[in-house]
């Protein structure tokens, strides 16, 4: 399981253009099950996303191909994690 940490370069105006291609890009990471769970931080400095099914250099050259990496607009920090423990409607999701 990985949490990506998503940090926005470019101002959120230029961030803003991006976003419908960035959306289809999720929504098709979604659809493959790779993508569990997403949206932005709180302030809007970046996002977050929750995956799954992919190693990490899968998932490095997967967040290569976010609209967002191919402009510029944003950098990615990919942390691994095994859960072992959450509420009982994510049992689905512990290692």
């Amino acid at each position: 399981m990985f949490v990506i940490l998503v940090e926005y370069l470019r101002p959120l105006d230029e961030i803003d253009a991006l976003v419908p291609a960035h959306r289809a890009f999720l929504k098709t990471q979604y659809d493959a099950g790779i993508f569990l769970l997403s949206g932005p931080q709180v302030p809007r400095t970046g996002g977050v996303i929750l995956a799954r099914g992919l190693n990490r250099e899968a998932l490095e050259a997967l967040t290569r191909q976010d609209p967002f990496h191919q402009a510029g607009a944003a950098r990615y920090q990919i942390i691994e994690f095994a859960p072992n423990l959450s509420a009982d409607a994510l049992s689905f999701l512990r290692a």
